[in-house]
């Protein structure tokens, strides 16, 4: 029989939880040693091979031999296409061709309008394509072909799924004893979830509940960052965000954002950060170190995101005064309603024209050359294979349990 709290003892339910081993716990601990991987390991759900996987299914050696990975990650892929099945339509292409590269201590964003492919994109370089898509191309990890090692890489996603009546002190507790590996203590674990907490700067709302529908709690930017800190809980190399400013004002996404990009500054992790974002305020594009910009699963341009402001105006579409160049990227690619550029002039150039000038300026620029040597050079360094975290034995007992089942 399970227990649950009263609500005059949610404040110290956590600690109740964190000072609880299930009895099956001290039959695994065998299970927690790190292991050292090559091509294997855990890796999240994929269609047509996943992260790793190439185009095929699943490739998962990454060669014979070969250095184990405790630094960052470096994450390429090449020649990537995306296709699902429309029915008796046939099939549509949503990614056509993609070259790109993502590399430690940087926070890459994928912009575009709505359904240039952003999720997909997102989804494909993590793993978590659907089962009716089919992915072909290169992606790479520390420049070879291998899954995710558990515990090394976290995915945001863009609806928080929470409890909302426990308290954030409560929940990320609760999310450290079960991610957490037996080799942490308790105190441990009760630390790292308190650090986290303070990361995005939680620290006032730690007894306050969550709350949902008809229960006041913490405001939406704050459940973001809930989210987040549950998923950063294990210090992952390799984090993706979908849409992590979605339904917040322009001050509570910049907050979001800047605790994300500020991370590695805290704990000292070089993190490879990759989020998808669909209009960020000129203050949040300041804090991006690169820029993949989509259109109809085309891309735009991919490079340093202060260098994309010239890219447009060298190509004819410079950004008007004080206006915020993400708006305006957007604004010069976006077909769906189909308005002059500039109003007024007869001769203006529709979305469409613009999208075709862009991308064409971009395979044969200077600097899609440059993303393409750069990803080759990654992929040379061989970085390694990544290292295996530890587990907790409360999971795997779980997933003993189902298998069983």
């Amino acid at each position: 029989m399970s227990y649950l709290p009263r609500p005059s003892q949610q404040s110290t339910a956590a600690e109740h939880v964190l000072d609880y081993q299930p009895p099956s716990m001290r039959y695994n601990q065998e299970i927690n040693a790190t292991l050292e991987v090559e091509g294997t390991g855990v890796s999240m759900p994929s269609s047509g091979g996943g992260v790793g996987g190439g185009g095929g299914g699943g490739g998962g050696g990454g060669g014979g031999g070969g250095a184990t990975n405790h630094g960052g990650v470096f994450l390429t892929w090449e020649d990537l296409w995306v296709t699902v099945s429309n029915g008796k339509r046939g099939s549509k292409s949503i990614l056509q061709g993609l070259t790109g590269y993502a590399q430690p201590g940087e926070v890459m964003a994928i912009m575009g309008p709505s359904g240039c492919g952003k999720s997909t994109l997102l989804d494909a370089l993590a793993g978590r394509l659907s089962s009716n898509a089919r992915q072909t191309g290169d992606i790479l990890i520390n420049g070879r072909k291998q899954r995710l090692a558990y515990g090394t890489s976290a995915y945001v996603t863009q609806d928080d799924t929470l409890i909302t009546t426990l308290t954030v002190k409560e929940a990320v507790y609760y999310s450290a004893q079960l991610q957490l590996p037996d080799s942490m203590s308790m105190a441990e674990k009760k630390e790292r979830a308190e650090m986290t907490i303070r990361e995005m700067g939680l620290q006032d709302a730690m007894n306050t509940r969550i709350g949902g529908w008809g229960s006041k709690g913490i405001s939406g930017g704050q459940k973001r960052r809930v989210s987040i800190c549950i998923e950063i809980l294990t210090h992952p190399k390799l984090l993706f965000l979908d849409e992590p400013t979605s339904g917040l004002d322009s001050a509570a996404s910049y907050y979001v954002m800047s605790r994300i990009a500020r991370l590695d500054q805290k704990d000292g992790n070089r993190r490879t950060v990759i989020s998808s974002i669909h209009q960020p305020s000129s203050d949040v594009f300041q804090l991006f170190d690169s820029l993949c910009l989509l259109c109809a699963g085309k891309v735009v341009y991919f490079g340093p995101a202060s260098e994309a402001n010239e890219f447009f105006t060298l190509n004819g579409f410079p950004c008007p005064t004080l206006q915020n160049p993400s708006d305006h990227f957007l604004k010069t690619i976006n077909k769906d309603f189909e308005r002059d550029l500039e109003q007024g002039v007869e001769d203006a150039i529709t979305a469409e024209a613009a999208i075709n000038t862009l991308t064409k300026a971009y395979k044969s620029s200077d600097n899609y050359q440059q993303v393409k040597r750069l990803a080759t050079e990654i992929c040379r360094k061989n970085c390694g294979t990544l290292v295996e975290r530890s587990r907790s034995s409360f999971v795997m007992t779980q997933f003993r349990l189902e298998v069983l089942c």
